[in-house]
């Protein structure tokens, strides 16, 4: 995971949109946020009533959240301390997407806990599995797309990002 997150903040800072980064990201060529600690990653599963996927509490263990290369593309990962539940963040979306033809797309949604994305177009989002035998979920999703983009996990997320820069 940490050479993928290299590879994704160096490529990050080749584009031309790169004016979201400061000069000591451009200078260490590392976007990332400091690092989550332990207590802060048990707080937020003790906050959300859930323990995390080991993918992305591995994530928060090397980045803790950074910004986006290019806020019409991808979204920004939140610190560990600003992810919530999608349906106390947006309950008009979860709304919308909750109507007849698009009643299962609600349901997961209103599952979701918002991990990127929160002030953008478009979020990345956990969703928790229903019973033992499911797995987690992994959605990019904006309702221009329209709907989501599944990935099996965090890490063919963000090799997906790497080949989509540009």
């Amino acid at each position: 995971m940490k050479k993928i997150l290299t590879d994704l903040f160096q490529k990050s800072l080749t584009t031309n949109d790169n004016n979201y980064f400061t000069s000591e990201q451009i200078k260490n060529k590392w976007i990332g946020n400091l690092p989550a600690t332990e207590k802060e990653i048990a707080e937020t599963e003790i906050r959300l009533g859930i323990k995390l996927p080991a993918d992305y509490k591995e994530f928060l263990k090397i980045a803790n959240g950074y910004p986006t290369y290019n806020d019409a593309v991808e979204p920004s990962f939140e610190k560990i301390n600003q992810i919530e539940y999608l349906k106390n963040f947006d309950p008009d979306m979860i709304k919308i997407w909750s109507q007849k033809q698009t009643e299962d797309i609600g349901k997961e949604l209103n599952k979701s806990i918002i991990v990127a994305g929160k002030q953008e177009e478009q979020w990345f989002l956990l969703i928790p599995p229903t019973d033992k035998n499911d797995k987690w979920k992994y959605w990019k999703f904006a309702s221009w797309i329209p709907g989501e983009i599944e990935y099996k996990n965090l890490t063919e997320y963000f090799l997906d990002t790497i080949n989509g820069i540009e």
